[in-house]
């Protein structure tokens, strides 16, 4: 089930998406389904075509994100060996952005990356939640990119400023419900090239592992978002250009990124 955030002009509203590719139709829900659970408003339905859609969550909390999750990834960086770990740093909601929307390059780096990844969505209050278990934890699946200021990164030595800054977690189409993200193909296109070409089976640590690991230090609460990080193939982005992410299961996510 594909359940999306948009507005025709109004408040934004929930739905749930059907149809197939170009037909597609929102059936409008009274509230955050999140919390609400699925009760359809009575409005009728409207066209795909005829709403913006926005970041299908903003996290109430926190965004958690996953550094060197791939193998591949941690090469290109310069590194050998991922982490034992999961590598954990937070991302602010208010870095958060939806499809479409301008993502702003910050004043005072010249060096900003993309970074196409799967991004999770927690249902439940989770605290300490095994591995096995981590599955009824977990509302559905949504796509997020991970804007980098490469050159933050490297002269603050910690992360916040780099990856944390506004408009930097450009979140959606919606949220998938049903999905299986053992081996899901990701690929980034910039300006209609492909950069990145990968799959979610070659994350060193699984979701599950993800999940497991971080609620052990802390808790997720419901709207929570995880990012479980990016294949090979970051690279940096000018103002005017458009990256759009697509993961298998999921559609696609598109943002032009400006200079103001």
């Amino acid at each position: 089930m594909r359940i999306a955030r948009f507005t025709t002009g109004d408040d934004p509203a929930y739905g749930i998406v059907q149809g197939d590719p170009g037909a597609e139709v929102i059936t409008p829900l009274t509230g955050d389904p999140l919390y609400v659970g699925l009760q359809p408003s009575g409005a009728g339905p409207v066209l795909l075509e005829d709403v913006r859609l926005l970041a299908p969550v903003i996290p109430r909390s926190k965004i958690v994100a996953v550094g060197k999750n791939y193998a591949d990834h941690v090469r290109e960086m310069g590194g050998t060996t991922p982490p034992e770990h999961p590598m954990l740093f937070f991302k602010p909601n208010t870095a958060v952005v939806g499809p479409f929307d301008p993502v702003v390059l910050p004043q005072g780096s010249d060096e900003v990356s993309y970074e196409g990844e799967l991004a999770v969505v927690i249902k439940t209050i989770t605290k300490g939640v095994k591995a096995e278990n981590a599955a009824e934890c977990i509302y559905g699946y949504t796509i997020a990119n991970d804007v980098t200021a490469r050159d933050w990164q490297r002269t603050d030595g910690q992360w916040a400023r780099a990856k944390g800054f506004d408009t930097s977690c450009p979140l959606g189409p919606w949220i998938e419900t049903e999905l299986d993200p053992a081996d899901l193909r990701i690929t980034t296109t910039l300006d209609g090239e492909v950069k990145q070409d990968g799959t979610t089976a070659d994350m060193v640590h699984g979701v599950a592992r993800i999940i497991e690991y971080a609620s052990n230090a802390f808790t997720l609460l419901p709207g929570d978002v995880i990012l479980t990080g990016t294949p090979a193939g970051v690279g940096l982005v000018q103002p005017g250009q458009q990256v759009t992410i697509d993961v298998e299961g999921i559609g696609s996510l598109t943002n032009t990124f400006v200079r103001r």
